[in-house]
């Protein structure tokens, strides 16, 4: 059974939306590494549609290395209600999502890895598909925006690992409690 693992950036004050605002400037080698560890562990990516659109826009115009070579060349699977202009590699997540994600984990292969957090991200955890959170908490606040699991109750979780880099990004590895 593969693993899902979601990777997301999130600040101090726990904003996860527009992170091009507020991350490049903690971006460096030791940055690269993690974010390659976990990409090397994965063979495919799900994705919501928004974090789609926006990887989308950016990520097929770059090349030249193997992360970038990875990202663009592995398949995608998005949660969306709209399936037009999915031409990044990518596949509808038929019928319901979640039944979807829950198929996917059933099947051979390395770890889904999961970027971005919204309403997907929520149905996820709620329906107890997400195996493993990686939280870059970044030394900044950004005041408002999209809140990191906003709405969603009382929720716990495990700590597992935090990985503390010398930019002032701290990787929190946590298991939700199910």
């Amino acid at each position: 059974m593969r693993k899902l693992i979601e990777s997301t950036f999130v600040t101090l004050d726990g904003i996860v939306s527009t992170p091009e605002k507020w991350s490049a400037p903690y971006w460096d080698e030791e940055h690269t590494d993690y974010a390659s560890s976990l990409l090397r562990e994965a063979d495919a990516l799900v994705l919501g549609r928004r974090t789609y659109d926006n990887f989308a826009g950016s990520w097929p115009l770059r090349s030249g290395d193997w992360y970038t070579d990875k990202m663009n060349s592995m398949p995608k699977h998005v949660a969306t209600h709209s399936p037009s202009d999915l031409s990044w590699n990518a596949t509808v997540l038929e019928g319901d999502p979640i039944e979807s994600v829950a198929a996917l984990k059933e099947l051979d292969g390395g770890h889904l890895l999961k970027f971005g957090t919204g309403e997907f991200s929520k149905s996820l955890l709620t329906a107890g598909l997400v195996d493993e959170y990686h939280f870059w908490i970044f030394p900044a606040a950004a005041g408002t925006g999209d809140r990191l699991f906003d709405g969603l109750g009382l929720t716990h979780f495990h700590l597992v690992a935090t990985t503390p880099l010398k930019s002032g990004i701290t990787i929190h590895r946590l298991v939700p409690n199910h």
